[in-house]
């Protein structure tokens, strides 16, 4: 088990004591945390990895799939220290990596009743969902689940590299590459009482920054490429409007002129940069094999 947490001292011990009750070894991250959330983890008997400040969530999955790789853990499960996942899900979640049916498990707040959910967080994570989904060939429902299970090769190949929100993005866009197999099992999260600590609006737009960070680099051709044949098109229509306009009257309609001129430029850019970028990642990625 896998926790990230900062200043949790109010949920800790609960969370740990409850999954106390199923496996031996809990890592916790303390993520530079100025309560006493280290000290209660390390007097509860967990394996505490400390940072001296807060680094983001990020980089505390990060530190998380570290240290068990170090243990040469077989299944590694994150689960959040506030209190929001319940225990009783851990053994569905595992299940298939036990079955060998699938690398990476989510578990996901939207195949089961939502209810519980605020509406702001559904739109929210539906959206980047989406965007997700765009850059990879996974259909999944939640993409930003912190309630996964890693299996021992999900462990010892992922190279995670995002400190903050967008890590949930980042692994998804990275075993999509690898040709990890990911499933979805329905889980419940309590949002009853205190315990998000993210701003919603600052995560989505970390997550959304992120997610677009990993598909251009990822995708380039895609990414920039369709976008710059679209203003490309839009550049020439323009143009063309404009060489018939004056070709009819004599005259130069500046708007007109602008957005063709415009547009072209931007188109070129855009597709120069795909080309560039795809280049320089294609030897990036020859060099390291």
């Amino acid at each position: 088990m896998g926790l990230p947490a900062y200043n949790e001292e109010k949920n800790i011990a609960r969370v740990i004591l409850d999954l106390q009750k199923i496996t031996n070894t809990i890592i916790v991250c303390n993520d530079g945390s100025t309560d006493e959330t280290p000290k209660i983890a390390e007097k509860m008997g967990a394996i505490v990895v400390n940072h001296s400040k807060n680094l983001g969530y990020g980089s505390a999955i990060r530190s998380i799939f570290l240290k068990a790789k170090e243990l040469n853990s077989d299944i590694l499960v994150t689960f959040d220290a506030d209190g929001q996942h319940r225990v009783e899900d851990i053994q569905r979640m595992v299940e298939p990596i036990k079955k060998d049916v699938a690398d990476i498990v989510i578990g996901s707040r939207f195949l089961t009743e939502t209810d519980g959910v605020p509406n702001y967080r559904k739109f929210g994570i539906k959206t980047i969902t989406k965007i997700t989904n765009a850059a990879t060939k996974n259909k999944i429902t939640d993409s930003q689940s912190g309630f996964r299970a890693y299996s021992r090769k999900a462990i010892q190949e992922l190279s995670l590299s995002d400190s903050g929100m967008g890590i949930s993005t980042e692994i998804l866009i990275k075993a999509d590459k690898s040709g990890f197999r990911i499933s979805e099992v329905p889980i419940k999260i309590l949002y009853d009482g205190d315990t998000s600590t993210h701003n919603p609006v600052g995560h989505g737009l970390s997550v959304i920054l992120s997610t677009m960070k990993y598909i251009s680099i990822e995708r380039p051709l895609k990414f920039y490429g369709i976008p710059g044949l679209a203003f490309l098109g839009v550049g020439l229509f323009f143009i063309v409007w404009t060489l018939q306009e004056f070709s009819e009257s004599r005259r130069i309609f500046t708007n007109i002129a602008l957005i063709g001129v415009g547009s072209t430029v931007f188109g070129i850019m855009m597709l120069m940069s795909a080309i560039m970028l795809f280049s320089i990642v294609s030897v990036v990625r020859e060099n390291k094999i």
